[in-house]
């Protein structure tokens, strides 16, 4: 009789111990069906939350190393950062893995034309004029700003009009189109204080020696939510977030002096990718003029990390429920075809007595054990989704949570941490992500494919390896002893 025929009436036959084997089978499946699923469905998260949120790196004066330099030549003179090169800067906004980038050059001025908005804690202090303005010391022009410049190449990309601390009510936003433009962004309480609209323009001075005076074309009208600060610092007019201009980068490096032209402060380059961070910084220092012993690129995917840090997590239990699940499965089902096939030594004696073929026989136990696998990997797609749904929503639940109240500062939770108005790695520290708290769990052809071949090689070694220590005894062996 043909071995597969014969498999298929074993099947039949022992209707109790296959109906055995199906469940545990069946039960093997669906765990390791939600462990591939609820993986699968992590990682396409994951893929998901790095496009949408994708990761900041600046580059900028390697402070920390600038200040060992000093410590160790003690010096005690004040720290400043040291002038980027455009050019430098401009070769890496070209890099492959970057989608967006921005340049920075910050400064303070004097308003010329207009009128500041005066901070309340201001207005009644005798140490400043009437203007808001600290009186000159010495000839010293520093005290005399009352406005801050932030110099950039787009607007719409700072940090407070992306969180919506800013947002842009008349006008339009300062593009790369604008570099080398005398062009600015001005506050709308300021705009309104001194009856300002687009076209119109404003006048400001530096405070170097050179009191270069420069005519700023209003383009853009934006409204800021942020609120002054109490503190003393806020005494300076130029603190106030009412009186920040933005203007191209090229207008602010002009404004701080001819040694500052065609120099930044800093870089902020947006990558499509957090998971690309290590080899954009890596060809960077490979091929970039940029000199590292200076500068250095600080990668900031904070967010990224605090966003999918659950969901990667479950992914690595899962994927360990996957390995356990079928080493486990493995053992626990060959150790039932064992027991099946002792209780049938005389009937395979008497098989292989009669001339039946060893490899024959060990078909035999395959094919049944192959056909009630196939059984279970059809009962568990219809399973599959809903148990792969439920385990993942639990083990992420649980995995926010903890990620939620680990090691988080009292202050943190009552907002006690406050951004500067600078934006960039100050406002980024101020940022909160919200953690991935949904995975869109489906069973996939890719997902069933793994399982088949994981629940067909669970099945052939738990069929084989068995079988093997009962075929190599003899025939005669084995009827001689059949009590």
């Amino acid at each position: 009789m043909n071995f597969i025929k014969r498999a298929f009436l074993s099947v039949s036959a022992r209707k109790g111990k296959s109906l055995l084997q199906l469940i545990v089978f069946t039960v093997i499946c669906v765990l390791v069906l939600s462990g591939i699923t609820i993986q699968t469905a992590a990682v396409k998260s994951g893929e998901l939350a790095r496009q949408q949120l994708g990761a900041e790196v600046t580059l900028q004066t390697d402070m920390e190393k600038l200040r060992e330099q000093m410590q160790a030549e003690g010096s005690r003179q004040r720290i400043e950062q040291s002038p980027i090169s455009v050019g430098a800067a401009q070769e890496l906004k070209d890099y492959p893995q970057i989608k967006a980038y921005n340049f920075y050059s910050s400064t303070n001025a004097i308003a010329e034309s207009f009128q500041v908005i005066e901070s309340e804690d201001s207005s009644g202090d005798s140490s400043q004029t009437q203007e808001g303005r600290m009186p000159a010391m010495d000839g010293n022009r520093m005290f005399e700003a009352d406005v801050s410049i932030q110099g950039v190449v787009f607007t719409d990309s700072v940090q407070e009009f992306m969180d919506e601390t800013a947002t842009l009510v008349d006008g339009r936003h300062l593009t790369e189109e604008d570099a080398n433009s005398n062009f600015s962004v001005i506050e709308k309480m300021l705009a309104d204080e001194n009856e300002l609209k687009v076209g119109d323009t404003l006048t400001v001075a530096s405070v170097n020696e050179e009191a270069i005076t420069s005519e700023l074309e209003i383009v853009g009208i934006y409204e800021t939510s942020a609120v002054e600060d109490s503190g003393q610092g806020m005494n300076f007019a130029f603190m106030s977030p009412y009186n920040k201009i933005y203007v191209p980068f090229t207008a602010a490096s002009s404004l701080k002096g001819t040694e500052y032209e065609n120099t930044i402060d800093r870089a902020v380059y947006h990558l499509k990718d957090p998971a690309e961070v290590d080899s954009f910084v890596s060809e960077a220092k490979q091929n970039s003029s940029i000199d590292f012993e200076v500068f250095t690129l600080d990668a900031n995917d904070q967010l990224y990390q605090q966003m999918v840090g659950p969901i990667e997590n479950v992914a690595s239990f899962s994927k360990n429920v996957v390995y356990l699940v079928a080493a486990s499965g493995a053992i626990i089902l060959g150790l039932l075809v064992m027991m099946s096939i002792r209780e049938r030594k005389y009937e395979m004696g008497v098989l292989m007595a009669i001339g039946e073929k060893r490899w024959k026989l060990i078909g035999q136990f395959i094919v049944e054990i192959t056909a009630i696998a196939i059984l279970a990997l059809g009962l568990s797609t219809f399973s599959g989704n809903l148990v792969a749904g439920k385990i993942g929503e639990q083990l992420l639940t649980q995995e926010i949570q903890q990620a939620e109240e680990a090691n988080v500062p009292d202050s943190f939770r009552n907002g006690g941490l406050r951004g500067g108005f600078g934006g960039g790695m100050a406002g980024q520290m101020n940022q909160q992500a919200e953690p991935v708290d949904e995975l869109s769990i489906e069973v996939t052809p890719e997902d069933f494919g793994m399982l088949a071949g994981i629940g067909l090689f669970i099945a052939f070694l738990s069929a084989l390896i068995p079988s093997l220590s009962i075929l190599r005894l003899q025939p005669k062996t084995i009827l001689t002893k059949q009590d």
